[in-house]
């Protein structure tokens, strides 16, 4: 069999700016070596490209726990990927039989059915993204394949560098680091292919009831009066609402944990406030920390050498929305836990839940619009040890979620913590919820919001959704109509525009849209406990919340798409 050589990323000009395609040649075929392969569970097997690489091989971050090998695979295991180097990359080639559909990958654009797209894994700021997009802002190192039978398997790359998936003939992962693990899992059905990887990569914990209703979002409501007013509209419109959010522009001048002095002179006040109307509250919070001399929570992490840094060994700075900034190292057990204090006390305010973003990490004024790679990580052991951005740059959102949720259990060990992330990574479904990221108020993205959510939950993430009627753009009364009456069957069910945009509340498009929101949230609301059950189940098995139609018959072709 001839191999397939790299060509690189080619940059290309588009709607969202640079995107990365790629070019794929045939070259001429190499020796290939039998892999390593050991048994790790029933019908679970890791694979090694050699023993060398095995005894090489760092821990595993998308692993809920270290899996000892429990003897030699069996002889007759199905799947068998073909180790290579393409072009100077490390690659893995699984053939595929006639017939299978291949789905998962993670957070992608474009349809359910992945078979005959690519993918790269690389958490990237991907503003109105489109189906050209080559990545979004979450990294799943996992395909899905169930064959002409029904029966299934699934194959996790335990890398968390560039990576790179073809699914246009055989499933093709090359990534841009060293050797990696394979773990192939041999199951009856997709269902049970999906409950294994959350064995393997750990379950959701069971969400608070309360985030499984509505939530409200824009970028922003302010001054504070303005998010007491938009709790007024829901109660006295009688539209069902259990949760109200705050953006970045209650901050002081962008800091995170700080609150501007009149637009949000009180915020305990305020929660107090809206939690006596029924309502929760979720406070954003960003990791770039301004780099200012008496910004306290500047002045603390510097003490205490929380940040990434250059290879010289200075902080790296980038500038975000603060300004010049510094950005914690969250791969660091010290950084770690200075953000889980500051969150810990950043909920005395009277938040109930916290969203994080930016945390691929973004960087403004960058053509990568993230740090460079060769910045440095002083990673724990546990997790690999020192290296550069290019290793840890796909899970930063994923342990910032984890410092996070670890900060709010600790100020709060008998609550239920919320953690939404916009950057993650496969097992990031332990940490955070997730959302779809800054879509458009336009058809296809109501269309792409389906299937978005559906490869998510087959990737082992239950409990994510999409901004309900488009983050940026206007739209029109029928669309919002339409995406509410989608949205809110979703597992996460929050509306969420952008600041210049037409107000994307239930009513603001007239009594004609707003009937028809009320009763699509009522009508969430009424299977609530149907709802809270299948999260429940999700928690216990790993299973999706949202649940593709070939789930009922995988051996059902009709049922594929």
């Amino acid at each position: 069999m001839p191999s397939i050589r790299w060509l690189g990323p080619v940059r290309i000009a588009g709607r969202l700016g640079a995107a990365a395609v790629f070019l794929l040649v045939a070259a001429a075929a190499s020796a290939e070596a039998a892999p390593v392969a050991e048994r790790i569970g029933d019908r679970i097997v890791r694979f090694f490209e050699s023993e060398e690489a095995r005894a090489a091989a760092g821990p595993s971050i998308a692993l809920e726990r270290p899996q000892p090998a429990l003897g030699p695979a069996p002889e007759n295991f199905i799947v068998q990927p073909i180790f290579q180097i393409l072009q100077n990359r490390n690659a893995v080639r699984v053939r595929v039989e006639e017939g299978t559909s291949l789905y998962g990958t993670g957070e992608v654009p474009g349809p359910l059915l992945r078979s005959g797209r690519r993918t790269t894994l690389w958490n990237f700021d991907a503003y109105g993204w489109d189906d050209d997009a080559a990545h979004l802002y979450q990294s799943h190192p996992w395909v899905l394949a169930v064959r002409r039978d029904g029966t299934s398997f699934g194959l996790l790359f335990d890398t968390t560098w560039r990576s790179h998936i073809d699914l246009a003939g055989d499933i093709l992962f090359l990534s841009d680091g060293p050797p990696f693990a394979v773990i192939a899992i041999e199951r009856d059905s997709p269902a049970e292919v999906v409950r294994a990887l959350a064995e393997l990569t750990g379950r959701m914990p069971l969400p608070p009831l309360w985030a499984l209703g509505y939530h409200q979002c824009r970028y922003s409501y302010f001054p504070d009066e303005r998010l007491r007013e938009i709790g007024r509209e829901f109660r006295n419109r009688d539209i069902p609402c259990d949760v109200l959010w705050a953006d970045i522009d209650y901050m002081d001048a962008y800091r995170s944990f700080t609150f501007h002095p009149t637009r949000f002179p009180d915020p305990l006040g305020l929660n107090e406030d809206l939690h006596g109307r029924g309502f929760r509250t979720v406070w954003i919070l960003d990791p770039g920390i301004l780099a200012e001399d008496g910004y306290g929570i500047y002045d603390s992490g510097r003490e205490k050498r929380v940040w990434v840094e250059r290879q010289g060994g200075e902080p790296y700075t980038g500038r975000v929305w603060p300004g010049t900034c510094v950005f914690p190292d969250f791969t660091n057990s010290v950084a770690r836990a200075w953000w889980a204090d500051l969150v810990s006390g950043f909920l005395g305010s009277g938040a109930d839940g916290v969203w994080i973003d930016m945390n691929e990490p973004a960087i403004f004024d960058v053509w990568e619009k993230t740090m460079p790679l060769s910045s440095v990580h002083r990673a724990d052991a546990a997790l690999g040890g020192p290296d550069t951005h290019a290793r840890y740059h796909n899970v930063y959102g994923m342990l910032m979620a984890r410092a996070t949720r670890e900060g709010m259990a600790a100020a709060r060990p008998n609550t239920r913590p919320f953690v939404l992330t916009r950057a993650n990574h496969l097992g990031g479904q332990r940490e955070a919820a997730s959302w779809s990221g800054d879509n458009r108020a336009d058809w296809y993205h109501l269309d792409a919001s389906i299937p978005t959510v559906l490869n998510l939950g087959l990737s082992g993430q239950p409990f994510s959704g999409a901004d309900i009627g488009g983050f940026a753009g206007d739209g029109d009364g029928d669309l919002f109509a339409r995406w509410m009456g989608i949205g809110a069957l979703l597992p996460f069910a929050r509306g969420h525009s952008e600041k210049g945009t037409i107000d994307k509340e239930p009513w603001a498009f007239g009594p004609e849209v707003e009937a028809v929101c009320r009763e699509a949230l009522r009508r969430r609301y009424r299977l609530l406990p149907y709802l809270y059950t299948v999260f429940r189940e999700a928690s216990v098995t790993g299973l999706p919340v949202a649940r593709p139609l070939f789930f009922a018959d995988p051996a059902d072709a009709t049922l594929r798409a």
